[in-house]
């Protein structure tokens, strides 16, 4: 199993998307500042992932969600939770 995942950071109110087999682990790296795209971005929150079958459908989803209609996708899908 894979999963991709969105990160809101609270410093720059940007998204980070990524995909990883152990997301408890990957966005405990996050936080720590062990990953070098996210860690002048802290702190982060864990705002949407999705788990996958397999590392080809977590890499297709990932780039979907780094397209324009796949950050509205999320927006639309989170937005909700992103204004209480």
């Amino acid at each position: 199993m894979f999963y991709t995942y969105i990160l809101l950071s609270q410093k720059d109110h940007n998204f980070y998307t990524g995909y990883t087999k152990d997301l408890k682990l990957r966005f405990d790296k996050h936080c720590r500042g062990l990953v070098e795209s996210t860690k002048d971005r802290r702190p982060l929150l864990l705002v949407y992932y999705e788990s996958c079958l397999n590392r080809d459908d977590a890499t297709h989803r990932e780039k979907y969600f780094k397209t324009y209609h796949g950050r509205m996708f999320i927006k639309r899908r989170i937005k909700s939770y992103l204004t209480g």
